[in-house]
């Protein structure tokens, strides 16, 4: 019997003009494209990864 995937969304709340180009590439590995979208992603320590990356523009929904 599988284990159903845990999940996580996460909201571009900042933009990401003026910062690092990959912080921005970063936000668009994320599947986020403008401020206040979301995108939910499997939990896995690659996207927690990506996540404490970026955590000055994005928030956990």
């Amino acid at each position: 019997m599988a284990t159903p995937q845990k999940t996580v969304k996460v909201q571009l709340v900042r933009s990401p003009i003026g910062c690092k180009e990959s912080h921005r590439a970063t936000v668009r590995g994320l599947g986020l494209r403008k401020v206040n979208s979301v995108s939910e992603l499997e939990d896995t320590p690659a996207v927690r990864g990506m996540i404490n990356k970026i955590d000055y523009l994005v928030k956990i929904v």
